[in-house]
């Protein structure tokens, strides 16, 4: 079996995400999903407007989703790889490059980001509907 996983906050979840998830399972048999924690998020100084348990659910409904764990640390990327026994590790390619270290452990592929669609614009239109 081909193990595969990437990372995120997975807030507010919309095309972009679905389109991530779904070309990672194109890699591999088994996709693991690892969202930060909100403990995680805080240290990052980021606020999920849902909570980890929240993303979590909505994430275990995602077909192409066959298991999703927390991720409290940048530095844990190396142990779940390990642990996991992951074949690829799958981030946007807005991280191009930075996780090119995990190479000698398992396939590290960028995906381009969907275009035009982002949390960020999503939190960013709604502020701009609610005070215009």
């Amino acid at each position: 079996m081909k193990k595969v996983i990437t990372y995120g906050t997975f807030d507010l979840l919309h095309t972009g995400h679905i389109n991530i998830l779904r070309r990672a399972k194109e890699y591999g048999d088994y996709l693991i999903v690892a969202i930060s924690a909100d403990e995680f998020n805080a240290l990052k100084g980021k606020k999920a407007y849902y909570t980890f348990e929240q993303r979590k659910a909505i994430l275990e409904a995602i077909r192409y989703v066959d298991l999703v764990i927390p991720e409290h640390t940048w530095e844990q990327k190396m142990e779940d790889v390990q642990k996991y026994d992951v074949d690829v590790f799958v981030m946007g390619d807005d991280w191009e490059g930075k996780f090119d270290f995990l190479k000698d452990h398992c396939e590290v592929v960028y995906l381009p980001r969907t275009v035009g669609i982002s949390t960020t614009k999503i939190k960013t239109d709604l502020n701009m509907t609610n005070n215009g």
